[in-house]
């Protein structure tokens, strides 16, 4: 069956166990937040403008522009472009610090990228989707309503955030307590949650991965060129480079994956398009990561050599 025409195995109980798990995990996210990292924005402003340019403006425009050049099906298209409209991803902060990149600018990237998604998810989807010629029918079909979305977004990320942030603000000794376990607990039940679900729809999986793979492989090598090279183009120090290229090339896509199931259906293009970038940019962060760890950025004095 083409993959147009396939809505993913997935039942009311699964998709409200996925919206809790997804606030499971932001929660657990802002509990290593602070306050001062949306201000740390102002202290970085070059860098972060940079980062936030490339991330909601320039990827989703060079989305849009590569699934024309691709040219995948309809609701593979579509969910390139909302993948490209999520915000970082939560591993971003893990990557950038191995990788020896400037990570409080991670942070701060993190935290406004997040925020600022309740509103600009749902206005590129709209937007770049629209413009799509095949793509644009499957929006129009559906009759999304950016409201709805954003009470949606801010439901699964905006609330868990505030409430994590007041937790880390009012009560420190218990976020001190809480984010360790909480962050290795929440990406484990994710994903497991990843691994069920394509368990449930291995045969669609399987038949489609080759299509998928390749586009997610091109797609995430864009985002994280664009990172990388955009802000060494603006002349940003080598650590700051390293930052901005994870958060652009890791996407929050469980988040993607929600919309698709509360407001697709599970469209089968959309939702393999979602799960797959969840499981690349892992592997594709990492890989980045560890082969930076190994070079110290440029301008950074290497440690003293031991007597």
């Amino acid at each position: 069956m083409p993959v147009d025409e396939i809505a993913l195995n997935f039942t009311p109980s699964s998709l409200m166990v996925l919206n809790i798990i997804l606030a499971i995990v932001m929660f657990g996210v802002a509990l290593d937040l602070k306050t001062g990292d949306f201000r740390a924005v102002l202290a970085l402003p070059r860098s972060a403008i940079v980062g936030l340019t490339s991330q909601f403006l320039i990827l989703p425009a060079l989305t849009f522009l590569l699934s024309l050049l691709v040219a995948p099906t309809p609701s593979m298209a579509l969910g390139m472009i909302l993948v490209a409209a999520c915000p970082g991803g939560n591993m971003s902060n893990f990557y950038t610090h191995l990788g020896k990149g400037n990570t409080p600018l991670s942070i701060s990237m993190s935290a406004v990228s997040t925020a600022a998604a309740i509103f600009m998810t749902p206005l590129n989807l709209a937007f770049w989707g629209s413009l799509h010629p095949e793509a644009s029918a499957i929006l129009r079909e559906v009759a999304v309503d950016p409201v709805q979305m954003v009470v949606i977004i801010f439901l699964l990320l905006g609330l868990p955030l505030s409430l994590g942030l007041l937790v880390s603000h009012q009560l420190p000794h218990i976020a001190a307590k809480l984010k360790g376990p909480m962050k290795y607990f929440s990406i484990a039940i994710f994903g497991l949650f990843i691994v069920l679900a394509l368990a449930a729809n291995f045969e669609n999986f399987i038949t489609h991965i080759g299509a998928v793979f390749f586009v997610v492989l091109l797609h995430n090598g864009v985002a994280l060129l664009l990172g990388y090279f955009g802000a060494r183009a603006l002349r940003l120090p080598e650590r700051d480079r390293r930052a901005v290229a994870i958060e652009v090339g890791i996407q929050n896509s469980g988040l993607g994956l929600v919309l698709i199931f509360n407001f697709f259906n599970g469209l089968g293009g959309m939702a393999i398009v979602a799960a797959w970038w969840g499981v690349w940019h892992l592997i594709s962060g990492l890989t980045l990561a560890l082969f930076w760890s190994r070079r110290e950025p440029a301008g950074v004095p290497l440690p003293a050599a031991a007597d």
